[in-house]
């Protein structure tokens, strides 16, 4: 019996069914990727004004004990 139709039928669909399965690709086109990214955004944020406060900590140390 000859399967090659068989193969030739199951590439696109199994192509089709990786390209939809995909975890990875859903957030891409979803609902959540906007709020996601601004969320990051926002963690960011709050991380770079913590080490300017931090900084700022050790700029007022460094002059107290050089002074």
């Amino acid at each position: 019996m000859n399967w090659s139709w068989l193969i030739t039928l199951i590439c696109p669909l199994m192509m089709i069914l990786m390209m939809f399965g995909m975890p990875g690709m859903r957030g891409m086109h979803g609902h959540g990727g906007h709020s996601r990214k601004q969320a990051d955004v926002e963690k960011l944020q709050q991380e770079l004004n913590e080490l300017k406060l931090q900084n700022e900590q050790m700029r007022s140390d460094i002059r107290s004990i050089t002074s």
